[in-house]
């Protein structure tokens, strides 16, 4: 594999390619069974499924297809489904929600409608559709409510819609419904050739702020630039805060008005010298493994705001700011404003020898299966 791939989304498709949606609520009687990927212990995800007795994985080809559980219930038929870095951390039983055991892993996804409940009533067998679930996803079927499904538009990319809700919808809320990002502002996003950072520099574009996106590497940087960002730092050769000071500086920018942070560490800690006063500051993870400080004091005294964005919890306390803003997204994307690249598509039989062993050595960046 080439390292192109290791900031690309990656698509591991979940249905045979001659699969068509059922075209009924009921499965015939030989179909009473599907593939799913299940969680039987906490470890390593790197080790293949099925591939020793360490391995927390297993590929099940017998798990049992999911009923409707509800009259608003919808069966979805799963076309393709993303792996993030929270799916890492699930298996490794390091994520903030720790399910019991076993588990089927996976959040967003995106399918074709194969069964509908007696009271649904916004959607049809074989509409197009994407969500997302805590988890679940890395299976043939899915079931969920109609009202957390998303109709995805005629002539769009169901598999691009499928890497869509989880890393687009974080940078989605954090930057529009929370940091308000609108022209003029200047958005520094780390971790910048990553699934979220990825997210976070188009989307910042879109609003259009001026981007700054730091990555490590050329081809990253070079990715990042294809994307328009305005400033791209390569910390393999360049200094953070040398460079964006001196690109500031010759833009006659003051600082950094929005800053995207899903890394933490030294590189959050450098970060807090660029800022503007007034600044707003968006915490969306740790990559770096080490959790930073943000100084109280300096936050008072430069009125700094700290977001807090746990992208998944707003399901709970504000869905409708979940709802209108894949909403948004799905209209960008089918615009072609934002885009998703794919680097490779790979059937759910395929992952015991192929993409969650890639996909899951690849833990900072946002992939599919």
């Amino acid at each position: 594999m080439n390292n192109k791939s290791i900031y690309f989304i990656k698509s591991f498709r979940t249905e045979h390619p001659s699969t068509k949606p059922v075209s009924g609520v009921h499965m015939p009687e030989k179909c009473h069974e599907m593939e799913a990927l299940l969680v039987r212990k906490l470890g390593d995800p790197t080790l293949p499924p099925n591939g020793s007795e360490n391995s927390p994985l297993d590929l099940s080809t017998s798990h049992p297809i999911p009923n409707l559980s509800t009259p608003t219930s919808v069966r979805v038929r799963v076309k393709a489904t993303s792996l993030n870095f929270a799916n890492y951390l699930q298996v490794l039983g390091k994520y903030q929600e720790k399910p019991p055991l076993p588990f089927i892993p996976g959040s967003d996804y995106s399918g074709f409608i194969d069964a509908v409940g007696p009271n649904v009533t916004k959607f049809r067998i074989g509409d197009p559709v994407c969500s997302f679930i805590g988890l679940g996803s890395f299976a043939q079927f899915v079931v969920a409510d109609e009202s957390d499904l998303f109709r995805v538009p005629d002539g769009c990319d169901l598999v691009a819609a499928g890497a869509l809700p989880v890393a687009y919808g974080t940078s989605h809320v954090a930057l529009v419904h929370r940091a308000q990002l609108r022209p003029k502002h200047v958005l520094l996003v780390l971790g910048a050739a990553g699934g979220v950072g990825l997210s976070a520099v188009q989307i910042g574009k879109v609003c259009g702020a001026t981007v700054i996106a730091v990555a490590r590497g050329n081809e990253k940087v070079q990715l990042l630039k294809s994307l328009g960002v305005d400033h791209a730092v390569d910390l393999s050769n360049a200094n953070v805060i040398e460079s964006v000071k001196g690109f500031l500086k010759s833009r006659k920018l003051k600082g950094v008005d929005v800053l995207y942070d899903p890394v933490g560490g030294k590189l959050t800690k450098d970060s807090l010298k660029l800022l503007n006063w007034g600044a707003q500051i968006l915490v969306i993870g740790f990559a770096s493994g080490e959790v930073p400080v943000i100084p109280a004091n300096i936050a008072l005294v430069k009125n700094w705001t700290i977001h807090g964005l746990y992208w998944g919890s707003h399901k709970i306390h504000q869905p409708n700011v979940l709802g209108d803003s894949l909403n948004e997204l799905l209209s960008l994307l089918c615009k072609g404003l934002i885009t998703i690249n794919i680097s490779h598509t790979f059937s759910l039989a395929e992952v015991q020898t192929h993409g969650l062993l890639i996909a899951l050595s690849r833990p900072n960046y946002q992939q599919q299966i």
